[in-house]
């Protein structure tokens, strides 16, 4: 008889999530806190940190979604001092929780679509909390599911449902995450191919590529919460119109200095396309832990990198 493969270990998935965050603070990433400037009053000292705090618990396969959340935010908090990290957290704590079920690759969405529809009340609650506690800005006051209020008054998904329209992470729930498994995984193994054979997900410059053709194509929703969709497609224009320093890879010191110059100017005017740096992490997440499956189906493996 065949040895049965072995599942994912919390231990992998661990590493992955710390390794996918680090990662992408070493990217020049406009807009957003790394290594080439702070900004929006944090530093990468505190992104390191958080993402140290709650990596043992997003993989942790005792905790039901809802308490990975919770308690990986109650020590983000803790560690950071600030709420540097709920937008990774709520996508890459479901993400953790679907890797650990399977062997191959081509089934992690179906086991992440299963984990979101059993989610119930109780996951609400302690998503609710970690969101309150975090206080992200924009969030606004929707006039059922609000997350100022005690409890939730809907399922996870159905509060989730509420959201979709004004939040890219709530809209990646009610949709199976379908973004990160259409789009943005394809564009990481593509930038991958075009900086070479075994260039790992977290090279720099291929987070870098990741994060322009996800704001590009997609409008940052917590600039659009904040500024409105005008702001937010605004932004996607001048992403687009900076291609050529980022499409197929960033290269050179004109390059660099185009994208830093971009940095500076979102900035100083106060824009911060944190959703799209959220999602680059869950992708760089998820190309990783893809490369640690035993069985690959479905999808193109990842180089895990260092």
């Amino acid at each position: 008889m065949a040895e049965r493969p072995q599942l994912i270990s919390s231990e992998e998935i661990a590493g992955a999530f710390s390794a996918a965050c680090t990662a992408e603070l070493r990217a020049l990433k406009p807009g957003n806190v790394h290594v080439f400037a702070g900004g929006h009053d944090m530093d990468v000292q505190q992104f390191e940190n958080s993402a140290k705090a709650a990596a043992s618990h997003i993989a942790n396969p005792q905790l039901r979604l809802g308490a990975r959340i919770k308690g990986a935010i109650d020590a983000s908090l803790e560690a950071a001092g600030c709420n540097t990290n709920l937008g990774i957290v709520l996508l890459c704590a479901p993400l953790a929780a679907a890797f650990e079920r399977t062997t191959e690759a081509g089934a992690v969405q179906g086991e992440l679509a299963q984990l979101l529809h059993a989610s119930d009340r109780q996951d609400a609650i302690d998503v609710f909390a970690a969101i309150r506690k975090a206080n992200p800005g924009g969030l606004g006051r929707p006039a059922r599911g609000d997350v100022a209020a005690d409890g939730p008054q809907l399922d996870l998904l159905e509060a989730m449902q509420l959201a979709s329209g004004f939040d890219r992470i709530a809209f990646a729930y009610v949709t199976d995450f379908e973004h990160i498994f259409a789009h943005h995984l394809p564009v990481l193994a593509r930038a991958q191919k075009n900086a070479g054979a075994d260039t790992p997900a977290t090279d720099p410059g291929v987070i870098t590529t990741l994060f322009m053709q996800m704001l590009q194509d997609f409008p940052d929703s917590h600039i659009g919460r904040k500024f409105g969709a005008a702001e937010a497609a605004r932004v996607q224009e001048r992403a687009r119109a900076l291609s050529p320093h980022w499409a197929p890879l960033p290269g050179g010191t004109a390059a660099h200095r185009a994208l830093l110059d971009f940095d500076q100017e979102l900035k100083a005017e106060g824009l911060n396309p944190g959703t799209t740096a959220d999602f680059v992490v869950a992708t760089v997440f998820a190309g990783l832990l893809t490369a640690a499956l035993p069985h690959t189906k479905g999808l193109k493996p990842l180089a895990l990198g260092p």
